[in-house]
This record gives structure tokens, sequence and C-alpha cells, in this order.
């Protein structure tokens, strides 16, 4: 009988979710880049204003079809991943949660190193939160999950809404609550800073942002336990079982989302001055990120029925990016920090969105090459090695004892 413990060998994994799970790290790498130039003190105030041109439509694209989409896609590959090695037989209970409360307790560590040393808008920590979160939700039964997921993850929007219609009807003004001094001073330390100065900055950021944990943090826990639910319901492992619901998921789900993003993007707008005001974006902001989830269902459903054959030669080299995707989080991070920041190339802001999203494609095309040279050699990806050894508590093997997967 297998140790539950042990990591998933390459015959245990759905090997779609793999290049699902790198096309969601391109998008959130892509969302990401944008505030790899802009001050955090506007952070959630979406897109920024006076673009033209193709800047402007790039923009647009990244926040109605990615921004708010990407991570609540890879949030639910999180969770079908917990419930996939909960799954495995043998697997003794307490010697289960002690393992993954270690493993969730690394990546915050590994998160607010992220935070302070590279990015402050790391995710990390929101995961490890609310993964730990996500043992108490283990024993429900699948139904159990749904429900509970559903409620946490529309709770938090439901509450947003009601705020930001709460505003309006307080008559919210266009100025949007951002300090213009801390915002330029901000802007130049990022832009022009040595390392001392760049990283001091970024912990006052960081210790802003890990506020909106408050909110964040329940709803990746609620999208985690619909993660779970989809797994243990049988719809991933037992696609022709569900083939109607997953047909539902696309032409339905999908399409629905993606035309309410559009139809509040261009009624609403964007940003605070496009909307006409703070509390009519905040609205916008809740209702773009309720439409997040059927997107994120929608498009996992498709690769559902559609993965396992597509893509072919792509389909591999997309997987391998999967499979190291802390790894590729990471040394996003580490490329973006140096090639924006003062002690590096100091090209903060220098860049519109379409260079940006032309950067994005280009670096994230390398990593993917890079994903499949190391792990032909490699068991895992460097830091998803550590990760393991912290975990376990032993250390697992590093080079490749096979051909690569």
């Amino acid at each position: 009988m297998n140790d539950a413990r042990e990591p998933l060998g390459a015959h245990a994994r759905l090997a779609w979710l793999d290049v699902l799970r790198a096309l969601a790290l391109l998008g959130i790498f892509l969302v990401n880049l944008d505030w790899f130039n802009r001050p955090w003190q506007a952070f959630g105030w979406g897109m920024r204003p006076g673009l033209a041109g193709a800047d402007a439509m790039v923009a647009w694209g990244v926040q109605v079809l990615v921004a708010g989409k990407a991570w609540v896609l890879f949030a639910l590959l999180f969770g079908i991943g917990f419930a996939l090695v909960q799954a495995r037989r043998g697997v003794d209970e307490a010697g289960f949660a002690a393992w993954w409360k270690r493993r969730m307790v690394v990546l915050l560590a590994i998160g607010l190193a992220h935070g302070a040393l590279l990015w402050p808008g790391d995710i990390l920590r929101t995961y490890a939160l609310a993964g730990l979160l996500l043992l108490a939700g283990r024993h429900l039964a699948p139904g159990g999950q749904r429900t509970l997921g559903l409620l946490a993850y529309g709770g938090v929007m439901g509450l947003s809404i009601v705020l930001a219609l709460a505003m309006m009807g307080r008559g919210a003004g266009l100025v949007a609550p951002i300090d213009a001094a801390a915002s330029a001073t901000a802007a130049q330390i990022y832009a022009g800073g040595e390392f001392g100065a760049v990283t001091l900055q970024r912990l006052r950021d960081l210790s802003g942002l890990i506020l909106a944990d408050i909110g964040t943090v329940p709803m990746a826990f609620g999208v985690f336990l619909l993660g779970s639910w989809l797994y243990r319901s049988g719809r991933l492992h037992d696609v022709d079982r569900h083939r109607g619901w997953h047909r539902a998921m696309v032409v339905v789900a999908l399409p629905a989302g993606l035309l309410a993003s559009v139809t509040i993007a261009s009624v609403l707008g964007l940003n605070a001055i496009q909307a006409g005001g703070a509390g009519q974006w905040w609205l916008a902001s809740g209702l773009l990120q309720l439409a997040a989830l059927p997107v994120a269902l929608g498009v996992l459903s498709l690769f559902a029925l559609h993965g396992q054959g597509a893509g072919g030669r792509l389909r591999v080299w997309m997987a391998a990016g999967g499979r190291m995707a802390l790894s590729l989080y990471l040394l996003q991070s580490l490329i973006a920090s140096w090639v924006f920041y003062g002690y590096g190339l100091g090209m903060w802001d220098e860049w519109g969105p379409a260079v940006l999203l032309a950067f994005g494609v280009t670096v994230f095309a390398a990593q993917i090459a890079f994903a499949r040279w190391w792990l032909a050699r490699f068991a895992f990806g460097p830091v998803e090695w550590l990760w393991r050894w912290a975990s376990y508590r032993r250390r697992p093997p590093f080079l490749r004892s096979g051909p690569s997967a």
C-alpha cells in the first residue's frame, strides 16, 4: 500500500490539468505585469486611465478576459489537487492532516519571502491560508463542499456589491481614495531605488495588501472547495458519465460569463473614471469577479472534454510548465522585478500594455522550453523539490529515474 504522503507520480496525474495550470499561470503573469509598473496605492482601481490605441485595446482585453479569471481557474486546480491527494489509497487521516498543514505553512513562508524580496502582490500566502481552512471542509460530502464553496465565494462578492451600492447611494464621487503623495513616492522608489530601498517599499506595500486577505482568503477557500467537489463528484476522472454537465459549462456558463464581463465593462467601465465614481467602479469590479467563476468552470470543462487529445506536441510542452508552476511563478517575479525596478534595468512604466503583453508571452514561452528541458533531467522543479522536502521531512529524489513524461 502506497504512503499517501508520497508525491504523485506521472501515472496519477491528469495531464490536461497540467496544461490548464500552465495556461492559468500565463494569464496570472499577464495581469501581474501591469502591477510591476504601477504603485500599489492604485491597486483595486482597475485599468490605468489615459490609454489609447493598441494599449487601450490590450488593457481592455486583459482586464475583461483575464483579470480575476486566471486566478480563479488556478484556484480550482489547487482544490482539485487537494482532493486528488486525499483520495489516494492508504491515507492516514492524522498523517494527512499533519502533512497538509506543514505543506501550507511552508507555502506561506515562501509567499511571505516572495512578497518581501520580489513582489508584494504575491498570491501564495492567500493560497496557504485558504489551504489551511480547506482541512476543515475535507469531510463534507461533495454536495456540501459545492454549496459551502459557492456561499463563500458568492458571499464575499455579494458583500462587495452591497457596499458598492451603499457608496453609490451616498453619492460617492469621482475621487478614488488613493494617497497621491504615497503613490508618487512608491513609483519613484520602484523606478530608481536600490535593492534596499525597493525592499523597504515592498514591505510597506505588503503590509497593506495583507489586509486584503480578509476578503481574498474566503474567496480562495470557496473556490478550493469547488475544485475538491469537481474531483470528488467524479466529473474529472469519469468525464463520459458527466459529459452533459461539462457541455453545459462550455455552451452556457462560459459564454454567459464572457458576455456578462463584456457587458459590465461596456456599461459600467473598467476604472473609477470610466464608471463615473468609486461606488460604480466597486460595483463593476464585484460583478466582474462574479462572472469569473462561470468562465473558469467553462474553460475547465472545455479541457475535460477535449484536453487529452488536443494539441499534440504543444500539449506535452505546456504540461511541463504546469508541473513546475510554483518555480515558474517565482521566476516570473524574479525576471520582472529585475527588468522593471531601479536596481535592475529600471524599465518601470516605460512600456505600455501592448509591449507588456508581447514581453509576457515571450518570457512565458521561454519558461515552457526551460521547464521541458529541466523535467527531462530532474524529477521536480527546483522550488517544488524543496517544498516537498520540507513537507515530507525527507529528501525526495532530485534526478529523474526514467524517461520524461
